[in-house]
């Protein structure tokens, strides 16, 4: 799964929307759906606030594992 699509699902899981996400990491909701769609790379700044928003891994967003752990602080 590409991270796209795993932003996406941890999304929609959490029952999060995209302006949430937008918002708490200081973004238009247009950009960050851009992200999801793969439209836009996204930067690692943004990256890091979503993982902290979210409290999730880098590495499971990634793709580097498929155990969703909560982010080390």
């Amino acid at each position: 799964m590409y991270y796209t699509e795993r932003l996406q699902w941890i999304r929609n899981c959490k029952n999060i929307t995209q302006k949430d996400i937008a918002t708490a990491i200081g973004i238009k909701q247009q950009q960050y759906a851009r992200y999801e769609k793969g439209i836009n790379i996204m930067p690692i700044t943004h990256l890091i606030k979503i993982c902290e928003f979210l409290n999730i891994s880098a590495d499971y967003i990634l793709g580097l594992t498929d155990e969703m752990n909560p982010l080390k602080k």
